[in-house]
């Protein structure tokens, strides 16, 4: 399959990583041959540094590595779309995107809802469709889910200690992520822990001296 691919003069093929839970497109790379076969055999995102001339795996330096769920080549075979579960930051900068200096100055949040989010576990849950890391959550059952959120809490705690700010962001929102699908698994709603949180909502009272 990886000789029907056409590389580029340079023998490079754009390779688009993106997140295959939130569809966020997270970078744009390179790949040649001997990358693409790394990546394939290994399980996690290898490229080709046009700026260095050397491979480069993705979270050898930051830890921040890509573990690879699909690749699809585009109609002309000139592309290639590699959907991954990442772990970390995908950019240099600690943004969780490359993709992040909006040229239309929209907040990158526009359009989210958590409900929707939510909603979208749950069709994961009912359809379980293939090369999806939210699939194989539901499929290993609540042992591994709760195992998850066990290591991604350490991960804000690790994050937080650090004072590391776009990396304590990328944590708590992976963490968020996984509640939410234990939250499907255990059917219960986001309405019902904000209907708890407004329970617990008290007036302060003035501390007597």
């Amino acid at each position: 399959m990886i000789d029907t691919i056409k590389l580029d003069v340079q023998g490079l093929i754009p390779a688009i990583v993106q997140d295959a839970e939130s569809d966020q497109i997270l970078t744009l790379a390179y790949m040649n041959k001997e990358s693409l076969e790394i990546s394939l055999r290994e399980g996690y995102t290898c490229f080709w540094s046009r700026s260095r001339q050397e491979l480069w795996r993705k979270g050898d330096i930051s830890g921040n590595r890509q573990q690879i769920l699909s690749i699809t080549a585009d109609c002309d075979r000139d592309a290639l779309l590699v959907k991954v579960r990442s772990f970390g930051p995908a950019c240099h900068t600690g943004e969780i995107s490359c993709f992040h200096n909006s040229l239309l100055e929209q907040p990158q949040s526009q359009g989210f809802r958590l409900q929707g989010l939510y909603e979208k576990i749950l069709q994961r849950k009912q359809e379980m469709p293939e090369a999806s890391y939210t699939t194989t959550l539901f499929q290993k059952g609540i042992d591994l889910i709760l195992k998850k959120i066990g290591e991604e809490s350490g991960e804000v705690i690790i994050a937080a200690k650090n004072k590391r700010k776009p990396e304590a962001v990328w944590e708590i929102a992976d963490l968020t992520y996984h509640l939410l699908v234990l939250m499907a698994e255990l059917e219960i709603q986001p309405k019902d822990i904000l209907m708890e949180l407004a329970q617990r909502q008290k007036i302060d009272k003035p501390v007597l001296t």
